[in-house]
């Protein structure tokens, strides 16, 4: 273990200017020459969460992660942290207490990340939440919140819930209530937790896959490790491994010699964006959907607004998951029942996306009960020692973050220390607010949508950023006309970011690809431009950069004709 760890916790003057981190080459050396005490498959928030606090408590942490960070389900979430209002329902008290605990520990530790929203839920004659369960419920939810929330929730009856929502369907309502929880984008959230990995001393490398599980006298000490940049190989040794790849958790397990039962369950969920003037909606809303009943959001994003999601079982493999024509069939019809006027069709749009969360099997009921189906995780340690995480949400990550650092302690046989992701903020979430982020940032960018999104996405770190445009002018143009992001972050995204693809640019680290109609094409020739030559592509090499990128937005953002 290292005795140092204290000393890599930054104080917050010195996190506002901090170095980048080590190149591609230094950490492939570092994963192929140390010992490690653990290594971590898979980069997801959960991945990347126990990367960060095993690091912050002293242990020598590797982390790799076979696409990018961020790149399956924790890029294609809700963009919530949420408490869980509608886990009420299925009796899940201690996760809604859990995660309303660490959604206000979030607001704190990532203001920039994660920023308080207001939900209106309108209720309608005949709605299976009548007014009385729905206000009972909320005071509930206030309650499991320690009566800390951003506000409390308050009763609106049907003038101040049109008035609130002024597009809403007015026939049938009876009144409503406004309560709060958080939004955030959730690969950057991944992403800062990656960061913060590598900050504290961890050896974190995306685009690396494990391609076998080195066992030893009957127990797992390390992995070969293939980096898909270069075809090349290395044995990585590790005295702990940690198997948090979530929808293909199975898949690991099978390397570990398992052949029972599956220990996770698929759980597709889909999202589509439109343009938020078409809809009309002012903050978000939750609506149950007249089509099934079912607990649905329709949440603004900037210029977009997102509907979602769904909720269905599926055996699609986690690669290769994307939304049906059905599932948007679905989300419109919904959409289009309570906001009537707006008349949302399919060349409406923008975008349409499917993630699936990985359900642990034991409380996942099956076909048609996805639902139901408990969000709490489990851990569960195999014959040769492999620590298996699955289940959970994004807003709980630090928590099963936490519980599976426990056990990597108790399996090292290592003193218990207490994690200080408790109180440590992410990268950049030493801000006070994000507005007085953007009270600063303001009058250096002077355009206030691009200092809005460089402080939500960098937060104290936005001088960074902006700072590239002055020792080259071209990179404060636009990647793509209409959006606020800039040629800088392709810059910034190769030198401090881990970014190796223009996937990883376009649709992880910002979110370009979700609010184009293109899903990035247009932007992809900008951004390729300031990559190449940070990257060393030549003309040729680009082009094939080119290309991947196409495939690689189309099979995230493709529709399905029929059900996957």
């Amino acid at each position: 273990m290292r005795q140092e760890s204290a000393a890599l916790i930054r104080t917050s003057s010195e996190q506002e200017t901090p170095p980048p981190p080590p190149s591609r080459a230094e950490r492939l050396r570092a994963l192929a020459s140390e010992a490690f005490d653990l290594l971590i498959i898979g980069g997801g928030v959960t991945g990347a969460g126990a990367a960060r606090d095993a690091a912050l408590r002293g242990l020598r942490v590797a982390l790799v992660e076979r696409e990018d960070f961020a790149s399956g389900t924790s890029s294609r979430s809700s963009r919530l942290i949420h408490g869980g209002v509608r886990y009420l329902e299925h009796g899940h008290l201690g996760l809604v207490f859990e995660s309303s605990i660490e959604r206000a520990r979030l607001l704190r530790l990532a203001p920039h990340l994660v920023r308080p929203l207001a939900f209106t839920w309108p209720v309608y004659r005949g709605a299976r939440i009548p007014r009385w369960k729905l206000n009972a419920g909320l005071m509930l939810y206030d309650a499991l919140a320690l009566f800390r929330n951003v506000k409390g929730h308050r009763g609106l009856n049907a003038r101040q819930v049109l008035q609130a929502e002024p597009g809403l369907l007015p026939q049938g309502l009876k009144g409503g209530a406004c309560y709060y929880d958080a939004a955030t984008d959730d690969a950057r959230l991944t992403f800062a937790n990656a960061l913060g990995a590598s900050e504290a001393g961890a050896t974190v490398l995306n685009h690396a896959s494990v391609r076998r599980l080195l066992i030893e006298e009957g127990k797992a000490r390390g992995a070969i490790v293939v980096d898909h940049l270069t075809g090349q190989e290395h044995t990585v040794r590790a005295r702990a491994i940690v198997n948090a790849t979530g929808p293909w958790s199975d898949e690991i397990r099978r390397l570990d010699g398992a052949a029972e039962a599956p220990a996770v369950r698929g759980s597709k969920g889909v999202h589509i964006a439109v343009p938020r003037e078409r809809l009309g909606n002012r903050d978000a809303l939750t609506l149950l959907s007249p089509v099934d009943g079912r607990v649905m959001f329709v949440l603004p994003a900037d210029k977009h607004a997102i509907i979602g999601t769904t909720e269905t079982a599926t055996r699609a493999h986690p690669a290769e998951v994307r939304a049906s024509e059905k599932d948007v069939e679905y989300l419109l019809a919904s959409a289009n029942a309570f906001f009537p006027e707006a008349k949302l069709v399919r060349a409406d749009v923008v975008s349409a996306w499917a993630g699936i969360r990985p359900l642990v099997a034991r409380g996942y009921g099956g076909a048609g009960d996805a639902g139901s189906a408990s969000r709490e995780h489990a851990i569960d340690v195999s014959p040769t020692g492999v620590i298996t995480i699955s289940g959970g949400k994004l807003t709980t990550y630090r928590v099963m973050a936490r519980d599976v650092v426990n056990a990597v302690e108790r399996q090292l046989g290592v003193p218990h220390r207490k994690p200080v992701t408790e109180t440590l903020p992410l990268p950049g979430g030493e801000l006070r607010s994000v507005d007085s982020g953007l009270e600063a940032a303001l009058p250096e960018v002077g355009q206030p949508e691009v200092a809005l999104h460089l402080v939500r996405a960098f937060g104290s770190r936005w001088r960074q950023v902006w700072g590239l445009t002055r020792e080259e002018a071209a990179l404060a143009r636009p990647l793509v006309p209409g959006l606020p992001y800039l040629r800088a972050e392709a810059a910034y995204g190769v030198t401090h970011e881990f970014v190796h693809s223009l996937a990883d640019l376009l649709i992880r680290r910002l979110k370009v690809a979700f609010e184009t109609r293109d899903q990035g094409a247009e932007a992809a020739r900008a951004a390729a431009e300031v990559m190449a030559p940070r990257l060393g592509w030549d003309a040729a090499e680009t082009e094939r950069q080119l290309e991947a990128y196409t495939r690689d937005a189309a099979r995230i953002f493709n529709v399905d004709p029929a059900d996957g």
